[in-house]
């Protein structure tokens, strides 16, 4: 929301704090103040000159040299303008040295004549973007050598960028921030009024409601003989400071009450309005409509819009249509105020993807109560702005405003701000800001909320307003007593953290929305649960794997030219629910991401690979758990979709999977434009705080000797190293302390294609020998080889395996 100091001054006339006492005392009353613009600043130079003659050019015929007067001097001019009244009109010339948006005026040979200044456009000023001439103004209205801030005060203005927050709709106008800083200084304060008596009802226009709760109330007035024209230079300067495009007298005061009252209206051409009728209806299914941007929508039952006798006139809240906008040639002029229920106009704002002011202020919730004050104010204002006659108006409320009942308490007062506040001083507060006390002791009081304050719904929200007028900083800093608590959450969460980060991952905050497409191209599980309100079609679904939020940060890494990562996320995924349940599954998990290259010391850089991500996933569970996790291949019924059919891999603890790591498949990351060869990791955690975490048992130093045997099998590729380890100790039995492979050997001339040699070292040792009591003793060799031989042979019988040679 921007806001003009001048107009705020206009409604405050006892204001006197400067442009930064404002902006602090907005700040202070939560309408915090996001940036400061000086709108015409570096104008304190210019000035208005008096045209005395004007003479082509002497080498360029487009250009004309034009004398000025400043009242005790003259100046010659070079001027490319066609507008450029004749002698004794007024404009505007920024002299030699005035330093304007575009540059500084330097003395310039145009031609060979040297221009002593330039007469200047408003947009070359600052204060407009009209590029059709040179700025002139009218005879009369200033005289030769007045700086222009003097003939024309509205050309400079410090304008306060604000961030309203949602539940203050009545601070996106002036009214209702002038209302909040009289309130809080204590200055007198009445929101502007239309002048003159109230206007007669016309039976010009018929107004009719279908649809009350959409539109509990719609106000129209019938304006003829109305001239359409440029504004004022005032009202285009104002309108232009806050960021208003000004288009004509008509349409700019309509923006002119919106930025004031912060409640939109709109204006029909009425000789376009069939019928003479306004209807209010739901639009009907697959009914065409053009707004005011040209653009055609196909309307929803669910739009409410604006109808004449034939067709759809506006999109009720969000924009009028092309077929009946002003125009030059327009001369009847049917003013719209109306109070449209917010919700409604949101979702038709985000169906057609209309964001306006209008629906801005319509979704937050303007003043119901305004609509006739609003109203009248416009149309008197317009006969000023535009002349012609006012008819009347015509009111439908089929549905009354009837305000919000509220109990203040001066004992929770003081307790919930924690700071003793005399109620009457409370009271009087409140009656600032527009509540109506309706009854009240210095006990309690009852108030009446106004239109305008949709958010004062409750004791706390008028409490809070007490406070905010007060000065938050009136309520004294004491550090309350708290009692410890333990940390709350999963310490499986924790130390997955933890490993992932001494693993050299970098942790990447990824959100739970995300678009369908997302999950297609990341081939995840498209069972999703869709959002009714999603903030935007990117955020449709909420995600059924984490993949994706890694891939898109990866891949924006990317295309920043950082084509190597090492990430890892952590949180929850959604899924619909299953057969007979109402509501989504939802599953922790960690996912990590390797894509690129992996740099080494001493080393060139080399490609990551799925023993890289075999060997993070590994850590992170033995870590995590206490336990060292079984790797067995994943069938090709099982593997997931974004899994590449070589290289994936489940992992499990005493039977149950607690994750899995894999290449990802090469439709993946060609979706996301990330190197070919990335790996990923996932784990459950649902299914890792299930497994729990191994207590470690400490066992004392062996008292004798172990007896080592290596072993040299080749097995075929597709048995897993860690199914050999597992048969070898087995068979080993309670003789076999611990098996430990040490080298992996491929030839295919001897061993035999898709074969590969696996070594391990099989330590052997009394059961008994890390007690105290002295029992153990050394085994013998041919208890060992006895022990030995039954492994080569259980390793030969289950999995296929023979000694190398």
């Amino acid at each position: 929301m921007k806001a003009s100091l001048r107009w705020l001054r206009e409604l405050l006339p006892a204001l006197t704090l400067s442009a930064d006492e404002v902006r602090a005392q907005l700040t202070a009353l939560g309408l915090e103040v996001e940036g400061v613009l000086e709108f015409g600043e570096g104008l304190e130079a210019v000035r208005v000159a008096e045209v005395v003659a004007i003479e082509p050019h002497p080498s360029r015929a487009q250009l004309s040299l034009v004398t000025v007067s400043l009242g005790a001097t003259t100046q010659r001019v070079v001027c490319g303008a066609t507008n450029v009244p004749a002698p004794g009109g007024l404009v505007v010339l920024a002299p030699l040295g005035t330093r304007l948006p575009g540059g500084v005026i330097e003395p310039r040979a145009i031609g060979g004549v040297t221009s002593e200044g330039m007469l200047c456009s408003e947009r070359e000023l600052g204060v407009g973007d009209g590029d059709d001439g040179i700025l002139v103004l009218p005879t009369g209205s200033a005289r030769a050598g007045q700086p222009l801030l003097e003939a024309a005060p509205s050309a400079r203005d410090v304008v306060f960028e604000i961030g309203v927050t949602p539940n203050r709709p009545d601070a996106l106008g002036h009214v209702g921030l002038a209302r909040d800083l009289a309130a809080s200084l204590g200055l007198p304060f009445s929101p502007p009024e239309a002048a003159g008596s109230a206007a007669a009802e016309s039976s010009a226009v018929r107004v009719t409601i279908d649809d009350a709760e959409r539109c509990p109330h719609y106000g129209a007035a019938l304006l003829r003989g109305v001239v359409v024209a440029p504004s004022p230079m005032a009202v285009r300067h104002r309108l232009t400071s806050l960021g208003v495009r000004p288009i004509n007298n008509v349409v700019d005061l309509t923006n002119l009450m919106m930025l004031e009252a912060g409640h939109p209206m709109h204006a029909f051409d009425f000789s376009r309005v069939s019928g003479g009728e306004i209807r209010v209806r739901r639009a009907a299914a697959g009914e065409r409509f053009v707004t005011l941007d040209g653009k055609e929508h196909a309307l929803d039952p669910d739009d409410l819009v604006i109808a004449d006798g034939a067709r759809a006139v506006a999109l009720a809240g969000v924009m009028g249509g092309q077929n009946s906008e002003i125009h030059a040639a327009t001369t009847t002029v049917l003013l719209e105020c109306a109070y449209f229920e917010p919700r409604g106009v949101r979702r038709a704002a985000r169906r057609h993807g209309l964001h306006t002011d209008s629906s801005h202020r319509f979704e937050r919730g303007v003043d119901p109560t305004g609509v006739r004050r609003v109203l009248a104010r416009a149309e008197r204002e317009l006969v000023a702005m535009a002349g012609g006659e006012l008819v009347g108006e015509r009111h439908a409320e089929p549905a009354p405003f009837v305000p919000r009942r509220v109990t203040l308490r001066s004992a929770r007062l003081d307790a919930l701000l924690g700071v003793a506040v005399p109620f009457d001083e409370a009271r009087a507060l409140l009656a600032r800001l527009g509540c109506r006390e309706l009854e009240g002791d210095a006990a309690q009081a009852t108030f009446e909320a106004p239109g305008h304050r949709p958010d004062l719904v409750r004791e706390a929200d008028l409490i809070e307003e007490v406070a905010r007028l007060r000065g938050l900083d009136a309520i004294p800093v004491r550090l309350p007593s708290i009692v410890p608590r333990t940390r709350e959450g999963s310490p499986t969460v924790d130390r997955l953290r933890g490993v992932a980060v001494e693993l050299g991952l970098s942790e990447a905050i990824t959100f739970a929305f995300l678009s369908p497409d997302d999950l297609s191209r990341a081939r995840a599980d498209a069972s999703s649960v869709s959002l009714q309100n999603p903030m935007s079609d990117a955020q449709g679904v909420l995600r059924t794997s984490l993949l994706p939020g890694l891939l898109s940060a990866a891949s924006r890494a990317a295309r920043h030219g950082a084509d190597s990562a090492r990430l890892f996320t952590i949180g929850a995924t959604f899924h619909a629910p299953p057969p007979g349940a109402t509501l989504p599954t939802e599953r922790r998990g960690l996912a990590a991401l390797l894509v690129g290259h992996q740099a080494e010391r001493l080393a060139p850089p080399r490609p990551f690979d799925v023993y890289d991500a075999k060997g993070a996933a590994c850590e992170l569970v033995a870590r995590a758990t206490g336990r060292a996790p079984e790797v067995r291949p994943i069938d090709a019924a099982r593997r997931p979709a974004h899994h590449h059919p070589r290289g994936s891999a489940d992992l499990s603890i005493d039977g149950r999977v607690v994750g899995s790591f894999a290449i990802l498949h090469p439709d993946v990351t060609a979706a996301f434009e990330i190197a070919p060869g990335a790996v990923v990791v996932e784990l459950s955690i649902d299914a890792l705080d299930a497994v729990g975490i191994a207590v470690p048992r400490a066992a004392g130093i062996p008292r004798v000797p172990a007896a080592l045997r290596d072993i040299a099998l080749v097995v075929h590729d597709d048995v897993p190293q860690s199914a050999v380890a597992s048969a070898i100790a087995r068979a080993a039995g309670e003789l076999c302390e611990d098996v430990v492979v040490f080298d992996l050997y491929r030839d295919d001339a001897k061993l035999g294609a898709d074969h590969r040699s696996l070594a391990f070292h099989v330590v052997y040792r009394d059961p008994r020998a890390h007690e105290a009591d002295g029992a153990a003793r050394t085994l013998t060799d041919a208890e060992v080889d006895l022990r030995h031989a039954a492994v080569v042979a259980a390793v030969r019988a289950e999995l296929g395996a023979s000694l190398r040679g």
